[in-house]
């Protein structure tokens, strides 16, 4: 029998297979298995929780690192406050939802899997006909925009790399979208997918660079330059880049339905985010001493000479262009089945379908061709919902029946935390937009 008083940090970790009986909402948060006995047949082919740990870190440690410092010259203190913060929340809410997948079975109280996404659970809570188009919306939303800050982001990075052209920004972003054109004739990520661990090390390698100038330049840091009041007009954008940079809820039920030993998912989670909130702690500090008020929406292009400059830049464009295809991806199979077409098998309407996708994508980008803003603006609609609200609101429809006052209270003030973050969100970023637009 499992003790009434489990520490809510502490994970058992132990050979899989069913799960016993939750006493208490404290346990339903961690995964428990009896010993002795197998799970399922694909177990043992599945992912373990280090490479588990490593697609959360790539996901919520990507591109968009480049624009936190940014984010500390309008939020200050409270800007690296919210990066711990919300990375604590994140990992809550990674955890209840994935929690919301289970019920006790009402015979002999194992708790099994009845739900295996986060459609699954929409559905459930808000009805079949209504659940799934809003995640569904939602979903796209959340992967269209990724591509379109892919293409913002290659497009600020070659017009930073190249001033002395002075072509606009939209022109290298038409330019980016050229190279994305091939990615509608292939049939699936294999080929692509096995860039993705080069990506993730040259990726590191490059904030390994910046952060090794950054401390060069320690001699020139004024601590001073970091605000201590918050602005309320600033504020919000900040917010919305730090919740969009850890949004990975959208992919955690398929991760750890996919883990060779699901009881590790929430030690995996934890300590994924700890690592997270720490690196972006830093990066973005010493990012903002270093540069202060000329600190740009992108840190690379703050860096000195024309030949780093361009050579990182460079390398992160590729990058991104390669980083593109994921979320691409993603959205073709969710879209492409609304109007009978097979994203696996590569027809005429198929490569049509997909080559209008793309191109959707850069008529958003040429239209919003600003990366922080457009990145607060989408952090604080579908990065808050899918991230925040949604995971804590589904939580206390299906887990009602066990959760304490305390627990209930907390859901509540992250679901009214959310809802703050996003219309403050929505009204700044709208606001710094349209600045932009007119300059």
């Amino acid at each position: 029998m499992m003790k009434n008083e489990r520490s809510k940090f502490t994970v058992r970790f132990t050979p899989i297979t069913t799960y016993k009986r939750f006493n208490n909402e404290t346990d339903q948060l961690f995964l428990h298995y009896e010993e002795g006995k197998e799970r399922n047949t694909s177990a043992t082919h599945g992912i373990t929780a280090l490479e588990a740990a490593w697609n959360v870190t790539n996901a919520i440690q990507g591109m968009f690192l480049v624009s936190l410092p940014y984010s500390v010259y309008h939020g200050g203190y409270w800007s690296l406050l919210a990066m711990i913060a919300v990375a604590w929340i994140c990992t809550y809410t990674g955890q209840i939802l994935i929690s919301c997948l289970y019920e006790p079975s009402s015979s002999t109280g194992v708790l099994m899997k009845v739900r295996h996404s986060y459609v699954d659970i929409a559905e459930c809570v808000w009805g079949k006909r209504f659940g799934g188009r809003i995640l569904f919306i939602a979903q796209n939303i959340e992967l269209l925009m990724t591509c379109i800050l892919y293409l913002v982001l290659c497009g600020e990075l070659l017009a930073g790399s190249f001033p002395q052209f002075q072509i606009p920004v939209r022109y290298w972003i038409c330019l980016s979208c050229l190279f994305t054109l091939p990615y509608s004739f292939i049939r699936s990520l294999r080929l692509v997918s096995r860039f993705s661990a080069g990506n993730a090390v040259v990726h590191l390698i490059i904030n390994m660079i910046i952060i090794i100038y950054c401390l060069t330049q320690a001699s020139t840091w004024d601590w001073s330059k970091i605000q201590l009041r918050i602005n309320i007009a600033s504020f919000p954008t900040s917010l919305g880049i730090i919740v969009f940079s850890y949004t990975s809820q959208i992919f955690l039920p398929t991760l750890e339905n996919n883990m060779r030993y699901p009881h590790q998912f929430n030690a995996m989670l934890v300590l994924s985010h700890i690592i997270a909130a720490i690196f972006k702690t830093g990066f973005a500090l010493i990012g903002f001493l270093t540069w202060q008020e000329q600190t740009s929406e992108v840190i690379t292009n703050n860096l000195p000479t024309q030949r780093l400059r361009i050579v990182i830049n460079l390398t992160l464009a590729i990058k991104a262009l390669l980083s593109y295809p994921l979320p691409y991806f993603a959205a073709c199979e969710l879209i492409l089945p609304k109007f009978s077409l097979s994203n696996e098998i590569t027809t005429w309407k198929t490569i049509l379908a997909r080559i209008i996708l793309i191109l959707s994508t850069l008529i958003m980008s040429l239209c919003i061709p600003h990366f922080a803003q457009l990145m607060g603006l989408i952090g604080s609609i579908t990065g808050v919902f899918l991230s925040l609200i949604w995971p804590c609101y589904f939580y206390l429809y299906l887990k009602n029946y066990s959760l304490s006052r305390t627990t209930i209270f907390g859901n509540i003030a992250i679901i009214i935390f959310g809802f703050m973050c996003t219309i403050s969100g929505i009204i700044d970023s709208s606001r710094e937009l349209a600045k932009k637009i007119q300059e």
